[in-house]
C-alpha cells in the first residue's frame, strides 16, 4: 500500500520560523504515515518474537553442568592428575624429561603434531571438582614456561632451556619456580589463591586442548615423563591417585579414538597421558552455550525493516512530488536533512531500545529454563547491548534516508544499503566456512561492523581457538564497530546534503 503524504501548514511556515519548526515539521510527516510507524512498531516486535522463539526452541535440560571457575565463568577443567592430600604449607619438585603431542585425523588415526598449550607439571586445586580454585607451574608444546591460576591468569616464566619444576604454598600465596638444573632457581611468580581450604590436592598434571583445523578443531593427547618426584610438608602417604578430572564435562572434547589418560609410575618417576585443558571456556570448546548476541538475532530482521522506513522517509517525497513544497517551505536543504535524520535516528532508536528491552530478559529467562547455559554478562555489558543494539539500527536508518536522498528512488537505495550491511553480516556471521582472514576484514571496514555491539565473548591469549564472528568474537571492540557504521552514515549523510544542495528537487 502506497503511503499518502499530506500536506501541513507547518512545513509551509518552517522556512522562516526555524530548525525547530522544521524539525517538528518532519516528525508530524513521519507520525502522520501510519505504515512507517507500524514498521518501527513491527521492528521492535521481531526483536522481542525471534528472542522468544531462540529461549523456547533449544532444550539442553538433563546436560552435564557447565564447570564454573572462581570468577563466575565458564570453564574448561578437564586434564589427568597424579595426586595426594596436602595439609598446610608445602612444596612439590619434579623434572620435567619430554612433552609429545599427538593430534587425531580421521576417526581413529593420530599423528605426532605441535599443540602449542599442551600442557605438564605441577599443580595445587582445591579439589578435584571441577571449576575449583588452582594454581599450577608447566611447561607447554610452545610457550615455554607459564605459571597459571584460576583460570584466566596466565604468567610467562623464564625462557630458555627449562626442566625444573616447583611449586610451594604458604597459606594462601602459591609460588611457582623454574630451573634448567635443579640447583638453581629463577622464581616465576606468587599468586594468591583462596578457596584452597586447609587441605589441597597437589601432583602432576598432564593437559592437552584441541587442536585448530581448519574451522574447528580435533581432539589432541599428550605425554609427559617426571622424574625425581620430591615433597616436602606434611602430603599424605601412601601411593599416588591417578584421576582423569572432568570426564563428562561438556567442555571437554574426550579423548581421540583408541586413547585414554594413564599414569603409570613408581620410585618418583611418572609417565602420564592427558587430554583436554585447564582454561577459561571459549565458545568451541562449549559449543552448546549460547549468548545475548543470539537472542538478539531479531536485530537482523528489525535491520531490514528500519532501513526501508528509512529510505521511504525521504523517496516517497520525490514520488509524491512532497519535496518541493518542502524545500520550498525551508530552502536551506540541509536543515530539512538534518531533521529528518534526527527525527527517523531518535525514533529508530526509541523502537530498537523497546525492543531489546523486553527480548533480552525473555530471552535470558526461556533459554535458562529450558536448561541452556548463557555465557555470563555484566550489568553494564547488558545496557551496552541494549543501548547499542538500538544505536545501531538508529544509524543505519540514518545511513539509508542519506543513500536514499542520493538515488530519489526506494527500490535502489534498500538495495544498496542492504548490500552494504546486511550481506556482509550474512557472510561473517552466518556462513561458518568463510576464511577466518576474510570474515575478520569484513567485520572491520563494511558498516555491518557495528554488530560488535552485541558481542560478550572474550578471546584469550592463553587458549588456541577460532577467534571470528562466526563464533561470536569480533576483531573489533564493541564501540570501535559501532563507530564504523557511524562513520558510513555521516559521511553518507554529508554526501547527500551536497546532492541535495546542488541538483533541482
Amino acid at each position: 500500500m502506497t503511503p499518502t503524504m499530506t500536506r501541513h501548514p507547518s512545513a509551509q511556515r518552517a522556512g522562516r520560523d526555524g530548525f525547530p519548526q522544521v524539525l517538528h515539521a518532519e516528525w508530524t510527516k513521519f507520525r502522520s504515515v501510519r505504515a512507517w510507524m507500524l514498521g518501527m512498531v513491527a521492528a521492535a516486535l521481531m526483536m522481542v518474537l525471534v528472542a522468544l522463539l531462540a529461549g523456547i526452541s533449544s532444550d539442553q535440560r538433563g546436560s552435564p553442568a557447565v564447570p564454573v571457575g572462581p570468577d563466575g565463568g565458564p570453564v574448561t577443567d578437564s586434564f589427568s592428575f597424579v595426586h595426594r592430600p596436602l595439609t598446610g604449607d608445602g612444596s612439590i619438585t619434579v623434572s620435567v624429561s619430554a612433552l609429545r603431542s599427538s593430534i587425531a585425523t580421521g576417526l581413529a588415526n593420530l599423528r605426532p603434531g605441535s599443540v602449542p598449550w599442551a600442557k605438564a607439571g605441577l599443580i595445587l586445586k582445591g579439589d578435584t571438582r571441577q571449576g575449583s580454585p588452582y594454581a599450577a607451574i608447566m611447561i607447554t608444546g610452545a610457550h615455554g614456561v607459564r605459571m597459571q591460576h584460576n583460570y584466566v591468569n596466565d604468567t610467562a616464566g623464564p625462557s630458555g632451556s627449562v626442566s625444573w619444576l616447583r611449586l610451594d604454598r604458604s597459606g594462601d600465596a602459591i609460588t611457582g619456580y623454574a630451573s634448567a638444573d635443579g640447583t638453581h632457581w629463577t622464581k616465576v611468580s606468587t599468586v594468591q589463591v583462596k578457596g584452597l581450604g586447609p587441605t589441597a590436592q597437589g601432583g602432576l598434571f598432564v593437559a592437552s586442548p584441541s587442536s585448530v583445523d581448519g574451522m574447528g578443531t580435533v581432539p589432541s593427547v599428550s605425554t609427559a615423563v617426571f622424574g625425581d618426584l620430591r615433597s616436602q610438608g606434611r602430603w599424605a602417604g601412601g601411593n599416588w591417585t591417578g584421576d582423569q578430572v572432568g570426564p563428562e564435562s561438556p567442555s571437554f572434547p574426550g579423548y581421540p579414538r583408541n586413547t585414554s589418560g594413564s599414569f603409570p609410575g613408581s620410585d618418583g618417576r611418572f609417565t602420564v597421558t592427558g587430554s583436554g585443558d585447564i582454561a577459561p571456556a571459549v565458545r568451541l570448546a562449549l559449543a552448546t552455550g549460547g549468548t545475548l548476541g543470539e537472542i538478539l538475532t531479531g536485530t537482523f530482521a528489525a535491520l531490514i525493516t528500519v532501513i526501508v522506513v528509512g529510505t521511504r522517509f525521504i523517496t516517497a517525497e520525490y514520488r509524491e512530488g512532497m519535496i518541493h513544497v518542502t524545500l520550498a517551505a525551508s530552502p536551506r536543504r540541509s536543515r530539512v536533512l538534518a531533521a529528518k535524520a534526527i527525527v527517523l535516528g531518535a525514533v529508530t532508536f526509541v523502537a530498537g531500545l523497546a525492543g531489546s528491552a523486553v527480548a533480552i530478559p525473555l530471552g535470558e529467562r526461556l533459554a535458562r529454563a529450558n536448561g541452556v547455559y548463557l555465557f555470563p554478562v555484566t550489568f553494564s555489558a547488558q545496557l551496552r547491548i541494549a543501548f547499542g543494539t538500538a544505536a545501531l539500527l538508529a544509524a543505519a536508518s540514518i545511513l539509508a534516508l542519506a543513500v536514499g536522498t542520493i538515488f530519489r528512488r526506494g527500490a535502489g537505495a534498500v538495495t544498496s544499503v542492504v548490500a552494504a550491511i546486511v550481506l556482509p553480516y550474512i557472510l561473517f556471521a552466518q556462513v561458518p566456512f568463510l576464511p577466518a582472514g576474510v570474515s575478520n576484514v569484513l567485520a572491520r571496514v563494511t558498516p555491518a561492523a557495528a554488530f560488535a555491539v552485541q558481542q560478550t565473548l572474550v578471546p584469550y591469549r592463553q587458549v588456541t581457538s577460532v577467534y571470528t564472528p562466526y563464533n561470536g568474537y569480533y576483531p573489533l571492540t564493541p564501540w570501535a564497530g559501532f563507530a564504523v557504521l557511524a562513520g558510513y552514515a555521516v559521511v553518507s549523510l554529508a554526501v547527500a546534503a551536497v546532492v541535495l544542495r546542488r541538483r533541482d528537487a
